[in-house]
């Protein structure tokens, strides 16, 4: 819960933004050894995740200026600082560039997202460490074991007890990687580790967001991740069903 971690000279090591290095430093790696245990191409593994950190980033922001439209309107350099993303707005144009990038060296794009899926779980599972560090996407307030209290300049309200949904999200993201990994020895067509993953991290955001009391945007009575993590898990089936089609024709 320490956001500002340590100093070098003038530079100040930000727990978010370490986290978030570490996340992509060990998705990269961890895709690129996959890649070559699979005969697939691990320089593509590098230019999907440089590519898709970019998109992703992007992404991410925008979401979170549609999502806080009216504060960006009141104030657009408080919305478009280094704080402030929708993980949905990236994981979507990430996944939107890496088939572009697919499509562009002829590579099949679910070969590479079955490989990238417990990758991008593994990034998502340190990135919300930095969450919990930074205070932001923090749970409603508790008088539970499992309260905590923020400190004092920290982005979540100080001083009283909240849910760490953070915490309770990395935890869930770690899962998913340990389950994907499993199931991918055993799955037999392209395309189903990733609609695996879509319909683990659909159903585990959509209620996290329950927990939540951070402002994030809603779309009727669900919250904007809500709203979305519906069209991922209808999504995901629609994928395993176009990948057993696909396999049997």
């Amino acid at each position: 819960m320490k956001n500002d971690l340590f100093r070098i000279g003038p530079l100040t090591i930000h727990g978010y933004g370490l986290m978030i290095a570490v996340g992509f430093l060990l998705c990269v790696v961890m895709g690129m050894y996959r890649a070559r245990r699979r005969s697939l191409s691990p320089e593509a593994i590098l230019d999907i995740a440089l590519i898709g950190i970019v998109a992703g980033f992007l992404g991410a922001k925008l979401l979170y200026v549609i999502v806080e439209f009216p504060a960006f309107l009141a104030d657009p350099g408080s919305v478009l600082s280094t704080e402030g993303f929708v993980v949905y707005g990236g994981i979507i144009a990430g996944v939107v560039s890496a088939i572009v990038y697919c499509r562009i060296k002829k590579l099949v794009f679910l070969q590479y997202f079955d490989l990238a899926a417990p990758s991008i779980a593994l990034a998502q599972g340190f990135g919300r460490i930095g969450c919990f560090l930074a205070g932001c996407c923090y749970g409603r307030e508790t008088e539970s074991a499992f309260g905590m209290v923020f400190p004092e300049g920290s982005l979540a309200p100080a001083g009283v007890k909240l849910l760490p949904t953070q915490l309770f999200s990395s935890a869930g993201d770690f899962l998913i990687v340990v389950l994907l990994i499993l199931f991918q020895r055993r799955s037999r067509h392209d395309g189903d580790v990733g609609a695996l993953y879509m319909l683990l991290y659909g159903i585990g955001r959509f209620f996290i967001e329950f927990l939540r009391s951070d402002n994030r945007g809603a779309v009727g009575a669900l919250s904007t991740s809500q709203f979305i993590s519906i069209f991922i898990v209808a999504g995901s089936f629609a994928l395993f069903a176009w990948n057993r089609k696909r396999a049997q024709s």
